[in-house]
């Protein structure tokens, strides 16, 4: 259990359960293809069927064969006997109701969960090494414990966030208060956060309601793991880092962005490697001529295009639509937005012209101002494209994550989850960011909207120091994941620490059943 210099013993390995949600199940992913690249040791994803299915396609089978050491596991799941649609398995395009309905029905996972850690003792010999699980799947705690064996969580998000989003819940402090500011426990007094920067259902919360009832058990029981995980890299949140352990107490390892080596070497996307990145995340149907997307950004010139995309499960009010497309065509910038059906109408469904100005889409054309993509789009490989010179985006924090490995600085519009806390901290502490407006209904005008994008892309001024700040970021970031001239990056150095733990208590284990 030592570095890919020497062979870790064959009954080694790890079981990993990521949350319902592809957010999520990416950075799993590509964590687990991290620990067996360094290690040698095995690892399970288990998860719903769909899930699974869903993390093949992305693998592109470049993961699971004989050799690889990555292997999933279907963990029984039927969503209509929750209340929920049929084949519902994660969250995308579902509504407010549905999703809190996921989260409750993901907690009919433990039973299957020790099912299948008794199947891999009896294939392998003994329990898993530790259980890596989701900060949303605290349940997890308690099954590694009653395996002895050690229980990590793994939070998704960056730590500012994260701590940002526990501590809310855990205490919800704006209930306390009348004042439309407040203070949060683990957060210096200058880091006031707002009620605005919350989600309706946060805002509402009081404890007793169906939100908290989920999210309060499961978030205390994942303090209760041996250790942490977290999706960031230490260099780019000293601060937040700090905040985390202090608050959860625990060790936390940063593992770095996850994202593909590729992507964090310093070339330019072309079309004939376009979708290399983004294939390797996540498997989804462009909703464009590949071909035509990346000969358009070819043709622009460096750092003048803007990229407007909200995640792939958000959208925005078809008021806040019809601005957002008034402001961008006031702009005179060319862009790329990923478009989908407003608030209130079918994701999947068609896009009807009448949300956005009349005319809108042919002016374009003629102008050949912008691009219009329907559903998805590669992300990772438009915004490692030259021509990239801004992101507007909800700030989840695989696209905050994907955009500064490029050195893009983010016009964030946040709509959902810790993504008010990510974009408060990139305003804040790294100076990377602006903010257009908050939530799927925020108040937004044209006007606002081109002035927010001229700022940000101006090619002196503040938005070349944003960009500048960025391109520190983007090198912050992939020093972390180097390794040269016998020195290794901080993400490589966590995850090897991270096995040296497991290493540790190993030998405690066996010391204790030799004395015994």
């Amino acid at each position: 259990m030592s570095n890919r210099t020497s062979s870790s013993r064959h009954d080694d390995y790890i079981l990993m359960l990521p949350f319902l949600a592809h957010g999520h199940l990416i950075p799993f992913l590509a964590l687990a293809k991290q620990i067996h690249q360094r290690t040698g040791i095995t690892l399970i994803i288990a998860s719903t069927k769909l899930n699974i299915n869903y993390l093949r396609r992305s693998s592109s089978n470049q993961y699971e064969n004989s050799d690889s050491g990555i292997h999933f596991s279907e963990l029984p799941f039927t969503s209509s006997d929750h209340g929920l649609p049929p084949n519902t398995e994660t969250t995308e395009n579902l509504s407010l109701a549905e999703v809190v309905g996921l989260f409750y029905a993901s907690l009919s996972l433990e039973t299957p969960c020790r099912n299948l850690i008794h199947e891999s003792i009896g294939k392998y010999g003994r329990p898993p090494l530790c259980v890596i699980s989701d900060v949303f799947m605290g349940w997890a705690v308690g099954v590694a414990n009653s395996f002895d064996t050690v229980s990590i969580t793994f939070t998704t998000c960056g730590a500012y966030g994260t701590a940002a989003y526990m501590s809310i819940w855990l205490e919800l402090p704006h209930r306390k208060t009348e004042s439309e500011e407040f203070e949060v426990t683990g957060f210096p007094k200058r880091c006031r956060f707002h009620r605005s920067q919350l989600h309706q259902f946060l805002r509402a919360a009081d404890g007793s309601d169906r939100w908290s009832r989920f999210f309060q058990p499961q978030l205390k029981l994942s303090l209760k793991s041996h250790a942490w995980l977290c999706y960031t890299v230490e260099e780019v949140e000293t601060f937040g880092l700090q905040i985390l352990r202090d608050y959860v107490k625990r060790t936390v390892w940063c593992v770095g962005s996850l994202l593909p080596q590729a992507v964090l070497n310093d070339k330019s996307c072309s079309p004939s490697s376009s979708l290399s990145f983004s294939k390797q995340r996540v498997s989804k149907e462009v909703g464009i001529s590949v071909a035509k997307l990346f000969e358009w950004l070819d043709s622009q010139e460096p750092k003048s295009v803007l990229y407007i995309s909200f995640g792939s499960q958000n959208t925005i009010g078809a008021t806040q639509m019809m601005e957002l497309a008034i402001g961008l065509e006031k702009s005179l910038k060319p862009f790329v937005w990923v478009i989908r059906p407003p608030l209130g109408f079918d994701l999947k469904g068609e896009f009807r012209q009448e949300w956005l100005p009349e005319g809108f889409e042919e002016r374009l054309k003629g102008k050949n101002l912008g691009l219009l993509v329907r559903n998805w789009a590669p992300q990772l490989d438009i915004l490692a494209h030259k021509s990239i010179g801004a992101f507007l985006s909800h700030c989840g924090w695989n696209s905050v994550q994907e955009s500064l490995s490029q050195g893009v600085p983010i016009i964030s519009w946040p709509i959902a989850a810790e993504q008010s806390h990510n974009s408060k901290m990139l305003v804040e502490e790294k100076g990377v960011c602006v903010e257009l407006t908050k939530g799927a209904l925020g108040s937004i005008v044209g006007d606002e909207v081109k002035k927010v994008i001229d700022l940000v892309m101006e090619s002196n001024g503040e938005g070349e120091e944003m960009r500048k700040r960025a391109s520190e970021i983007k090198l912050q970031i992939r020093a972390a994941v180097k390794e040269e001239g016998g020195h290794k990056g901080s993400a490589l150095k966590a995850i090897d620490d991270f096995v040296a733990f497991l290493a540790h208590r190993e030998e405690n284990v066996k010391s204790k059943d030799i004395i015994t």
